[in-house]
């Protein structure tokens, strides 16, 4: 049998398998324009994680499909929400908009559950604050952040306050952002509120004072355990750059 034939069958029955589990769209596209190739690439980022199993290389194949077809996830659960509109698939989707850049679209999601008796949370309040950033509406995540405050004494958190004290710089506030810096570095467990806070004194002009910062940071994270300074890594490296500058 030519080898031309081969091929050509391969691909009609690897799109018919991508038909009929739900992946038509993109793989149809690449198997068949994109010979050899393209039925490689299903096989080794479809086929083969199903046979070996696993959640290691089920989660690989995730990450490869997302470079491939970023908008897949956020089709599904459009069309998810179009069937069952409820505030779990709802969240989901506006969840899925932050991650793929879609902020003003996730804000609509998120404005839309907290107008419902149900979606009255804390927690919907701060996912749309970070929207809000995300979008470049520095100004309106303050506010979100604020109105969070007054109807949720009671709630605390880290993101939300580096949220806000990172709202309040890009606003141009930036003797207020230090203050919430500051506040926010007596309790933080991540390392990016002190890189932030000295990235911010630069810009300020206090290089001097970030420097000390940067500096009490790598000393931190050089007697934390392993564990720490492996989860910290991205932000101690940009520490130490900083420092070295």
């Amino acid at each position: 049998m030519p080898l031309a034939l081969v091929i050509v069958l391969l691909d009609i029955m690897l799109v018919y398998h991508a038909a009929r589990t739900g992946r038509m769209q993109p793989w149809a596209y690449i198997i068949l324009m994109v010979p050899v190739a393209g039925a490689v690439a299903y096989v080794v980022i479809e086929l083969l994680p199903e046979i070996i199993g696993g959640r290691t290389a089920q989660q690989a194949r995730r990450n490869v499909a997302k470079r491939i077809d970023p908008e897949k996830t956020y089709r599904g659960l459009v069309d998810q929400l179009a069937a069952t509109d409820t505030i779990t698939n709802r969240a989901a989707l506006a969840a899925e908009c932050l991650e793929i850049g879609r902020f003003d679209e996730a804000v609509q999601h998120y404005d839309h559950i907290l107008a419902l008796p149900l979606g009255k949370e804390a927690k919907y309040a701060l996912v749309k604050a970070r929207a809000q950033f995300g979008a470049g509406r520095p100004l309106d995540a303050i506010v979100t952040l604020d109105e969070l405050q007054k109807q949720w004494p009671d709630f605390e958190s880290a993101e939300a306050h580096l949220l806000y004290a990172r709202a309040l710089a890009e606003a141009g506030r930036s003797e207020d952002a230090l203050s919430e810096y500051q506040a926010l570095l007596g309790y933080a467990s991540s390392a990016e509120a002190s890189v932030r806070y000295g990235q911010l004194l630069q810009a300020m002009g206090r290089p001097s004072e970030a420097k000390v910062v940067f500096a009490e940071l790598v000393v931190q994270m050089k007697r934390a355990p392993k564990f720490a300074r492996k989860a910290q890594a991205e932000w101690l490296s940009i520490a130490e750059k900083s420092l070295a500058t």
